[in-house]
């Protein structure tokens, strides 16, 4: 059988970044795992709460945090800024204060900085949510994949593989169905791969998203 990996784990210094940079000693190095983790639940919860059109559609591709001693700087990648509350400096600075209550940190300040990203549908996470949210609509789930195959195309991407598990179309035995549509070179750590994984629940129970897509070989 094939050893699964994590592809994102896998290019770490090569083709990815990490999502967080700060530095911490091994006996709170887990404390400032679960402050981020705290941080990007807040900003999900309150983006969810705060949408124009309450649609379940939060459109983040990904959360950045780095910390210093006296700074916790996080920016946000957000597909659809447009889609958040009137008067954004506004929204922001009720951010940073909902944020700030949750960590209790007196001694850090906190910025937080919002930044547009220009090919939404080239954004695992936010094409994740938008299947989820045509599967939650009771939409058919092939119906659904290629939905979404059509909008990343319009983005330049090399290739895009979807994969659905769980008990799909309410059917009493779980399976996984899958489509790929161009290249997907998982094996090659110079092409840089982006994935994500999503959970979506259902009527009939809870269902996995995995979505790889190859944006550039180098």
């Amino acid at each position: 059988m094939g050893q699964k990996i994590n592809p994102l784990g896998f290019r770490l210094g090569t083709t990815q970044n990490h999502h967080s940079f700060w530095f911490a000693q091994p006996k709170s190095f887990s404390m400032g795992l679960q402050e981020d983790e705290k941080i990007r639940d807040c900003i999900k919860n309150y983006v969810q709460k705060n949408m124009r059109i309450s649609s379940g559609f939060e459109g983040i591709a990904r959360i950045e945090i780095q910390k210093r001693i006296d700074l916790i700087q996080v920016i946000i990648h957000i597909g659809f800024p447009n889609l958040l509350i009137e008067g954004r400096r506004r929204g922001i600075e009720e951010l940073q204060t909902n944020v700030q209550k949750e960590l209790n940190s007196v001694n850090r300040r906190l910025n937080i900085a919002i930044t547009r990203v220009e090919k939404p549908y080239g954004q695992p996470n936010i094409l994740a949510e938008y299947i989820a949210l045509q599967l939650k609509n009771r939409v058919s789930f092939r119906k659904a994949m290629k939905k979404a195959i059509e909008l990343t195309e319009q983005t330049d991407t090399k290739g895009i593989q979807i994969q659905i598990a769980g008990r799909i179309d309410g059917k009493e035995i779980a399976r996984v169905e899958w489509i790929r549509e161009g290249r997907v070179p998982l094996q090659t750590i110079r092409a840089k791969i982006d994935h994500c994984s999503y959970t979506v629940r259902t009527i009939y129970g809870v269902l996995g998203i995995k979505i790889w897509i190859f944006v550039d070989g180098k």
